[in-house]
This record gives C-alpha cells, structure tokens and sequence, in this order.
C-alpha cells in the first residue's frame, strides 16, 4: 500500500485526489478559509478513488497530493489506464471544476 493511503483515509486521500484539498497541517490550509467539502463530494470523490485507486498506485503514486495534481497526473496517463478508471475521469474532473467553483478546493 502506498504512504499516501497509510498516512490518511480512505475518504481523505479520496477528497484529495478528486477535490485537490490540502491536508489541515499545510501552510495553504492554514493560510485559505475553505468551504468544507459537501457530503455528496466526498462520496463521488470516494467512487472515483476506489475506481482509480490500483491506477494511482501503478502511475502516480510519487505525486504529491493536492491542487489537483494525482487527477492530472492520471489524465496524463489516459492510455495506460483501467477500463473502469478512464470511465471515472470525466465525471472525476466535473467534480474538482464544481469544487473549485464552490471554493472547496484550490484553483
């Protein structure tokens, strides 16, 4: 299991892989008021990380979360991706542009 999925939940590390949201320990979070995440967030943020989840292991778990880079780092990997996962980015990205326009997530 990578460090990423040790270091937090399952819920966390999903928010962060879709919503792009700092950790409560960063300087950013400390630094940006943050509308929380909605309840329905969280869960389609969790669907898209267990759909994603053996993808981001295999390709981007060096990537650091936050500001939405594993989302983008596995866009960049669109052909090596599971059949479930390429499904799940579209609605993956739609998410983060809904968190960024609500405020919840870093542009």
């Amino acid at each position: 299991m990578s460090s990423i999925f040790r270091a937090v939940s399952l819920a966390q590390a999903a928010t962060i892989v879709v919503l792009g949201a700092a950790t409560s320990t960063s300087a950013f979070a400390q630094s940006q008021p943050r509308t929380p995440a909605t309840p329905q967030m969280r869960s389609e943020a969790r669907a898209v990380m267990q759909a994603c989840r053996a993808d981001y292991d295999r390709l981007c778990s060096d990537v650091a979360p936050g500001g939405g880079r594993i989302l983008a780092c596995l866009q960049s990997h669109a052909g090596q991706l599971t059949p479930t996962c390429a499904q799940t980015l579209p609605r993956a990205q739609a998410l983060r542009d809904s968190a960024v326009s609500a405020g919840v997530a870093p542009k």
